[in-house]
């Protein structure tokens, strides 16, 4: 196995208040519906469990579930790291936060996503991965922002 990873981060100004986009950050049962790729989440307080669909990557596949331990610092952040159960392995995790400010005309979001996985994939195959990575979350990152800004019924301010 080979570890790879791929950061993505963004920030918008969205003319939603705060606490429009925070109730939707911190719902588990809304999340899926605007993340791409995203099936479901398992939230039992802090601890949430992602579940992915299948993604081909370089001629394997994986359908990860990862554990995230989440923390709510309302209504302003949103950090999650990658805590898999005592004695399991999971090969794919996140870390990133959601930060919120308010601003004249909105709220200022700003996204850091780091995704980690590990494939059975030589290590000199990590540039192409790497790339392939980052395309996919960005074109994430742009699908999940158009959906969350429909969903709010706003836009960039």
């Amino acid at each position: 196995m080979t570890t790879f990873s791929a950061t993505n981060d963004s920030t918008a100004v969205v003319d939603a208040s705060r606490e429009e986009i925070w109730a939707i950050l911190t719902d588990p049962e809304e999340l899926p519906r605007l993340t791409p790729n995203l099936e479901r989440i398992d939230a039992d307080g802090d601890t949430w469990v992602w579940h992915m669909s299948r993604m081909p990557i370089l001629g394997t596949s994986l359908a990860p579930s990862f554990t995230e331990t989440m923390s709510f610092d309302e209504p302003s952040r949103i950090e999650f790291t990658h805590t898999p159960p005592e004695g399991s392995t999971e090969r794919a995790g996140a870390e990133g936060v959601y930060d919120l400010q308010e601003t004249d005309g909105g709220t200022e979001l700003s996204i850091s996503l780091t995704i980690t996985v590990d494939l059975p994939l030589p290590k000199l195959s990590k540039g192409a991965v790497t790339r392939v990575m980052n395309r996919v979350i960005s074109r994430m990152g742009d699908r999940f922002a158009d959906n969350l800004l429909q969903r709010l019924e706003a836009r960039r301010a």
